[in-house]
């Protein structure tokens, strides 16, 4: 993960880790996976240079070759761009689908509805999942709340790298590409 990345985990008032969503301590360091981290040899896949995991980022940031490798990535998983530029969804804040109050980011709305709406048995738009491209605008939840519960614990910002228009077939397939050629 890289430093941005793990601020996400963290900003939540009960902070997961990205992979397992298990339970993260803040100021609780990984002793054993900064060793880990610090004695294991890695190559750059732009340049071919060995170094340790732990002088790769600092590589990557000056090595061309390196970044027109990753652009190479994400030109072959990336779609052409839509053609309607006018619409481009909301994924930041939200508004309440009870009371109609807005602007809540995901964590907020969860707050406020366990507040004010948890009794409340109308079936609702999430308008989170609204938002998101696999989102079905006209879906109502039959148990908003518990929706909210299960679904969006954590955001999905924090695991998808902002290319909402990637396509993930695409993406699997030239991780699996690159795994192959990369050894």
């Amino acid at each position: 993960f890289c430093t941005p990345c793990l601020q996400e985990c963290l900003k939540p008032k009960k902070p997961v880790c990205g992979v397992c969503r298990s339970t993260l301590t803040p100021g609780t360091r990984a002793l054993d996976l900064e060793k880990q981290i610090e004695t294991t040899e890695t190559t750059c896949n732009g340049c071919n240079k060995k170094m340790f995991l732990s002088k790769m980022r600092s590589h990557a940031a000056s090595c061309s070759k390196y970044q027109s490798y990753i652009m190479e990535g994400v030109k072959a998983v990336t779609k052409e761009p839509l053609h309607n530029t006018r619409y481009f969804p909301n994924r930041f804040t939200f508004p309440c689908p009870y009371c109609s109050e807005k602007n809540f980011d995901q964590e907020g709305l969860v707050e406020h509805c366990k507040a004010l709406h948890s009794m409340d048995a109308k079936q609702v738009v999430c308008p989170i999942c609204a938002s998101m491209p696999w989102g079905d605008p006209n879906y109502r939840s039959a148990n908003f709340m518990e929706h909210l519960q299960r679904r969006h614990r954590f955001s999905y910002d924090t695991f998808v790298v902002g290319d909402y228009d990637a396509d993930e077939d695409d993406m699997m397939a030239q991780v699996l590409m690159r795994s192959l050629r990369d050894k």
